[in-house]
C-alpha cells in the first residue's frame, strides 16, 4: 500500500495520510458479490474514471469527464454486450441514472470492478459517490461526504487503486 492508495480501514477511507468518513454497501463488504446484493466488493479496484456535474461544481480534475443529460450506467445481467459500461437513454435494460436530482452522482468515482470482460451477475455501477447522509448504507458502492470526495478527487489519477479488505 502506499499513501495514494484510497484505503478502507474502520475509520473511514484513508487517503494521503487523512481519514474521510465513508458508508459502504448495506450489505457489509464481501468476496462473493452478486448483482443486487447490496454489498460492497472487497479486493484492489482501480479508479478508472472520474465523473461530475458541471451544472453543480466545478471541474475537480484535468481527467474528469462531465456527466452529460442522458448518460446512464448499465446493470442489466441481460445485456452482456453492455453490462457495467456507460449507455445512454433510451436504454431498454435495467440501469443506474448518472444525471440524478439527488446529489449523490454530482461527483463519481468509477473502479474496475467486474470491467474488461464484465460477467453478468457479479456486480456492476461499483462507484464511489457522494453519500445520502453520514452512516447511510449504499447498494454495494463507497460514499464520502461531497467535501472529502472533492478532496480526494482533486488529487487521484486514473489507476489509484482502491483497497478494500
Amino acid at each position: 500500500m502506499t499513501p495514494r492508495d484510497l484505503v478502507l480501514t474502520p475509520r473511514g477511507i484513508r487517503f494521503m495520510g487523512r481519514y474521510f468518513p465513508c458508508s459502504v454497501g448495506r450489505g457489509g463488504v464481501t468476496r462473493d458479490k452478486r448483482e443486487g446484493d447490496g454489498a460492497t466488493p472487497a479486493g484492489v479496484h482501480r479508479i478508472t474514471g472520474l465523473y461530475y456535474r458541471p451544472d453543480r461544481m466545478r471541474c475537480p480534475n484535468h481527467w474528469a469527464r462531465p456527466v452529460r443529460l442522458f448518460d446512464l450506467w448499465s446493470d442489466d445481467p441481460a445485456d452482456p454486450a453492455r453490462y457495467n459500461r456507460l449507455v445512454r437513454a433510451p436504454y431498454p435494460h435495467s440501469h443506474e441514472t448518472l444525471r440524478r436530482a439527488d446529489p449523490l452522482y454530482d461527483m463519481v468515482l468509477i473502479t474496475d470492478w467486474n470491467r474488461g470482460n464484465p460477467v453478468p451477475g457479479r456486480g456492476s455501477a461499483i462507484f464511489v459517490h457522494v453519500w445520502r447522509a453520514p452512516g447511510y448504507p449504499t447498494a454495494g458502492c463507497v460514499a464520502l461526504a461531497k467535501p472529502g470526495l472533492a478532496w480526494i478527487a482533486r488529487r487521484i489519477t486514473p489507476g489509484t487503486r482502491l483497497i478494500i479488505g
